[in-house]
């Protein structure tokens, strides 16, 4: 067993000024696509971004939007120079963020997304504690922020332990060592080291990144006041697509990787291989005559279905206490959705992968376009 991380010290931790001592280049980077309806409130919180003492740029790189996007980042950078627009013709937010990186002159790249906001200390937040910890990697926990209920109930269960398998940058008030952040703040040099972000991947890029950087030796660390709000999608088609995704590249990064980055990458998967089975089971054990196994294999299966909605009514109180009570009717179906999208897209993923390097069929959409 290796043993535990030493956290920084508490007088390391206090006392160190916000304000750099001299002027420090920082370049930050973004990858976006059709992002109309949201850019403009990302745009004005990066605007709003507390910047005094340092030499910033913004790198934008836009995936081919077909939205009026394009036009929207064109009016802003003509307000200010330092606001860069790219093309990204690839359209996928690995290499939307590697041509952002490559074209920084920072010696401090933070990783942004067109779909949040910001708090105006954010980029002085990041900077702050990447000097305080020494960590490879600094973020913050991914607050959220929706309208309307079935949204919120989108919100309220992403911060779920029982959907998200206690991920610890889901916790709005964790601070310390964790194993992936949200977005990024890195030195540049530490991003051209380990390799940039990995273009064959159209989902979980960051992850993937941030396992390279532990792997690597790195410390990533989470500070609960770096705030930013993440808009989640607000409709359960859209999350099921967005988690079927999930699932689907994970494989991708296990075959890499020969190893899971956490165990808790599993568990969907398991759970909704274990609902084909178990019919597969009794349908045998019915054709070959033993009904008495037949009957035993459906009382497990009950079993199985009758603990899992217990625990997404369990989870459904308790998110529904915390989020509003106005939530509790479709706080169960979101839970399900979360679990079944990513286990069937890692489920189809192994099969995929193990035949195929890129993913090339009539269902490619639902492999790599990537959708709000």
């Amino acid at each position: 067993m290796s043993a535990p991380i030493k956290q920084p010290s508490a007088a390391k931790l206090q006392g160190l000024s916000p304000e750099p001592a001299e002027r420090r280049a920082i370049s930050i980077v973004v990858a976006c696509r059709n992002e109309a309806n949201h850019i403009e409130r990302f745009l004005d919180s990066l605007r709003a971004q507390e910047l005094e003492g340092f030499d910033w740029e913004v790198i934008i790189a836009d995936g081919a939007s077909d939205d009026g996007t394009p036009a929207i980042l064109s009016k802003f950078a003509g307000r200010d120079a330092r606001i860069v627009v790219l093309s990204n013709p690839a359209r996928f937010v690995s290499t939307g963020l590697n041509a952002a990186i490559r074209a920084a002159r920072g010696e401090i790249v933070l990783r942004m997304d067109a779909h949040t906001e910001y708090a105006p200390d954010y980029v002085r937040k990041c900077i702050e504690w990447l000097d305080k910890t020494g960590a490879e990697n600094v973020g913050g926990p991914a607050r959220t922020k929706s309208e309307g209920r079935r949204a919120r109930a989108i919100c309220a269960a992403y911060h779920s332990p029982f959907s998200t398998g206690g991920a610890k940058f889901h916790d709005e008030a964790y601070s310390g060592y964790v194993d992936t952040v949200t977005y990024g703040c890195w030195k540049k040099e530490t991003l051209v080291r380990i390799g940039l972000f990995d273009e064959g991947l159209v989902r979980n890029q960051d992850d993937e990144l941030n396992l390279r950087l532990v792997r690597s030796g790195g410390k990533i660390w989470q500070a609960s006041d770096i705030v930013s709000w993440y808009r989640p999608r607000t409709t359960l088609s859209a999350l099921f697509h967005q988690y079927f995704q999930y699932g689907f590249w994970k494989v991708r990064v296990i075959r890499k990787h020969k190893i899971p980055g956490s165990w808790r990458h599993l568990i969907p998967a398991a759970f909704v291989s274990s609902n084909v089975l178990w019919p597969l089971f009794i349908l045998g054990a019915a054709l070959a005559g033993g009904r008495e196994l037949a009957r035993g294999c459906a009382l497990a299966w009950s079993i199985v279905l009758a603990v899992y909605a217990a625990g997404c009514l369990m989870a459904a109180f308790s998110a529904a206490r915390r989020s509003g009570w106005d939530l509790l009717p479709y706080l169960p179906a979101t839970f399900v959705v979360f679990h079944v999208s990513y286990g069937l897209g890692f489920l189809i993923g192994t099969v995929y992968w193990a035949f195929r390097q890129e993913p090339r069929s009539a269902a490619a959409d639902l492999f790599v376009d990537v959708t709000r």
